[in-house]
Order: C-alpha cells, then sequence, then structure tokens
C-alpha cells in the first residue's frame, strides 16, 4: 500500500493500491474507472502502456476525459 502523501493532501493518507497486478506471467494495469489493461510482458511493459494511455487522455478535450 502506497502511504505517501501527495502534494496539496491534508490530513491521513486514504487507502492505495498499485494500478499494477500480475495474473501468471502476464502484466496489466488498472484505472480509477475500473478499466483493466493488457496483457504486457513485463511491468515495465505496463508502465509504460499506462503512461501512453494517460497521455491519450490529457489529449482529448476536456468534456471527454475520464475523471
Amino acid at each position: 500500500m502506497n502511504t505517501h502523501v501527495r502534494s496539496g493532501e491534508e490530513g491521513s493518507v486514504p487507502f492505495r493500491s498499485s494500478r499494477f497486478f500480475c495474473v501468471g506471467n502476464k502484466w496489466y494495469f488498472t484505472t480509477r474507472e475500473g478499466f483493466d489493461s493488457g496483457p504486457f510482458a513485463s511491468r515495465d511493459r505496463a508502465e509504460i502502456g499506462l503512461k501512453r494511455f494517460l497521455h491519450v487522455v490529457r489529449l482529448l478535450p476536456e468534456e471527454q476525459q475520464v475523471h
């Protein structure tokens, strides 16, 4: 569990879990909205996939962005 305080947060740290998980020998990432993406050959590849996903989301017009 991640117990680090993020910038701008006050009070106790809420529960957080990793965005990455492994099933068998394949890696996946999950989003806040419950979207799972994968499989990836390694955790490193899943991290790259998440970075690409977040980049695409940032390119969407504000009204179409996932929150």
